[in-house]
């Protein structure tokens, strides 16, 4: 059998280039960086302070007791963000790429057993963020609007009707791609952290003692004065740096350098100016503290700062829901779900997508919470569990990169990694404190929605043996068929099959029934690369087996949407000439169903998640953007 691959452009200059357009580009990236990486923690100073203090006080707090909560919530910032995300998360990129499942790929790659425990994180970390992305909508922009309450008591009722209303907008405009909004959203979140800075300057100059709360005694201090409380006053705490993980998953739009220098020159200042004015406001205003945020406002900026932290946390919201729509994407390529609808809104770029089945789950998900629980008091005990537990899958997948990718060395890795586990771990368990206040709600989605990756991934092994089991070795077909040649048509037939090594059911049916062979018959395999993208040179192989049988594997990088008539176009490098309009795609459409064979309950129920989302995945022809008018689907019953 004769192997040949495409030749495609050259790409050894491919990094420089971009190093270069990303230099050029810089302050562009930046100003980006600001509205989409930063726009979730971004937001965190309109409840994170206010939740901490609310849970460490009954009634007036005491000056040590707000020292105490903002030395936990700086070096909360300083640990998990600037050393773990910003110092070691970000620099795991995964050929540019970043993201659980990113990092998950990556590690993956490095074992040559590619074993399941890695995968299995990778599935609980990109769950958990699904339970986050529902969250962070309905807590941020019931923040924003309860800001209405400061400017006028009676507009109370209003808060939960305007924000439905807000959030209706925001995702109906979804199908209309971020493309031209984004152009707005870092120069508003510009505005947005400068007014963050400046309204907490405001009070610190003029209390600047709160400053000595930089010294982490004062934390530790209220710790051990506070044991009653402390998992609960640390779970509101972690309010301050939910959104870090946003700063990993936005790698692959950004770059490490923008995202880095965003965050130490102006997002990093401008946190620690409001939440330190915000201290400062309190001492000062110890019976105004229910919402200081709003409260340390001056009468004059307090409705402004409400439209502006509305937008910025739709900003926020837009963020996350953009984040969702990609990772669905990546865990749909790395067969984790089954196909959906996927819609490209910008022609020019690839990642800017609009996922209707996500869209709309995400949006009946977010209005049930803003409903349910009515104030973003009431739902932020509900955040914290999903992020955190993402964080700690973080950590030990970054553990695998140091120590098999970066070769640190295992006992160099693990001293570096396991304090910040450590300080992940402490953080889940004292949010696990407010497991009963609503911290269920994550983690119920997030265990959904591992059942349903474990069912299908479960599902698609067990049909796979089956298939494997019926199907003839593809390579005694070619052989006979060589030797006793059926009626040959003109023409190229394209035959899909997940199986390398066994002939397709449509090619079987198709002889089966029409008793003719094409002219040229490829044995077309999809295949995903745990990379994120795949260089042209290395996306298409074929391999000959004579002039009648050819088998073709494509690979596509997990990022990338699988387009097969533009990859095939590459082979005509090679002398094939590859024609859509001479050229038919056999499919083969399988119906499930269950077997009559008396299993186990846990078997029974995954079986139908599998054939429920398998009837429901989106067309294999729309998926793949093959013609409608050239393929052919002979359909089969299998059951399982």
């Amino acid at each position: 059998m004769t192997q040949v691959n495409v030749a495609g452009p050259e790409t050894g200059s491919v990094e420089t280039e971009q190093a270069e357009h990303a230099q050029k580009h810089l302050p562009v990236l930046i100003l980006g960086a600001l509205g989409v990486v930063y726009g979730d923690i971004g937001t965190s100073p309109l409840y994170a302070f206010r939740e901490a203090l609310h849970g460490a006080t009954s009634g007036s707090a005491e000056h040590t007791e707000i020292l105490g909560l903002l030395s936990l919530i700086f070096w909360a910032l300083t640990i998990i963000v600037s050393i773990k995300y910003v110092g070691f998360v970000l620099r795991a990129d995964n050929k540019g790429e970043g993201g659980t499942l990113s990092l998950m790929a990556l590690a993956r790659s490095s074992f040559s057993n590619r074993p399941v425990w890695v995968l299995a994180l990778g599935v609980v970390g990109a769950s958990l963020f699904f339970g986050d992305a529902i969250i962070t909508p309905a807590v941020s922009v019931l923040s924003a609007v309860e800001g209405l309450e400061i400017v006028q008591p009676n507009l109370t009722p209003w808060v939960v009707p305007i924000t439905v209303v807000v959030l209706i907008v925001l995702f109906t405009v979804q199908r209309f791609g971020t493309g031209g909004v984004a152009t707005v959203f870092g120069p508003i979140m510009g505005v947005w952290f400068l007014a963050l800075g400046l309204s907490g300057l405001n009070h610190l100059v003029h209390n600047p003692g709160v400053l000595v709360a930089l010294n982490p005694y004062y934390g530790a201090l209220f710790v051990v004065n506070h044991l009653h409380i402390a998992a609960i006053v640390l779970g509101s705490v972690f309010l301050a740096v939910t959104g870090a993980e946003a700063l990993y998953a936005d790698l692959g739009h950004f770059g490490r350098k923008p995202i880095t220098i965003a965050w130490f020159a102006m997002i990093f200042p401008c946190l620690l100016l409001n939440y330190f004015g915000q201290g400062a406001f309190v001492l000062g205003h110890t019976e105004q503290a229910s919402n200081p945020f709003f409260q340390m406002q001056p009468e004059w900026a307090l409705l402004p700062m409400v439209i502006l932290a509305t937008a910025a946390t739709v900003i926020a919201s837009q963020a996350v829901i953009s984040g969702a729509y990609s990772l669905t994407r990546q865990a749909i390529n790395l067969n984790l779900l089954p196909r959906m609808d996927i819609r490209h809104t910008s022609e020019k770029v690839t990642g800017q997508i609009y996922m209707p089945q996500i869209n709309m789950l995400l949006l009946v998900l977010v209005l049930v919470l803003v409903v349910a629980f009515r104030s973003s008091a009431s739902l932020s005990a509900a955040y914290g569990i999903a992020v955190t537990g993402e964080m700690l899958a973080t950590a030990v997948l970054l553990l695998v990169v140091m120590w098999r990718i970066w070769k640190w060395g295992l006992p160099i890795a693990i001293a570096i990694v396991t304090p910040l586990f450590l300080i992940d771990l402490g953080f889940f368990v004292s949010n696990l404190a407010k497991f009963t206040q609503g911290g269920w709600v994550p983690a119920l989605v997030s265990v959904v929605l591992i059942i349903i990756m474990s069912s299908w991934m479960a599902g698609r092994r067990r049909l796979a043996e089956k298939t494997r089991r019926d199907e003839v070795p593809l390579e005694f077909l070619v052989q006979n068929l060589t030797k006793k040649k059926p009626t040959i048509v003109p023409g190229t037939a394209i035959f899909l099959t997940s199986d390398i090594e066994g002939a397709p059911t449509a090619l079987l049916h198709s002889l089966k029934h029409y008793k003719v062979l094409h002219e040229r018959n490829v044995i077309l395999t999809v295949q995903t690369s745990s990379a994120p993208t795949v260089a042209d040179d290395e996306k298409v192989r074929i391999d000959a087996y004579n002039e009648l049988f050819w088998r073709v594997i494509v690979t596509f990088g997990y990022m990338e949407t699988p387009n097969i008539p533009k990859a095939l176009g590459l082979a005509r490098k090679l002398g094939w000439k590859f024609d859509i309009m001479s050229t038919s795609f056999f499919l083969s459409r399988r119906v499930l169903k269950p077997s009559p064979t008396k299993r186990g309950p846990i078997r029974s129920i995954s079986d139908r998640i599998f054939m429920t989302m398998a009837r429901n995945a989106s067309d294999a022809t729309e998926y793949f953007h093959i013609p409608t008018g050239r393929v052919v689907e002979i359909g089969t019953q299998l059951t399982i």
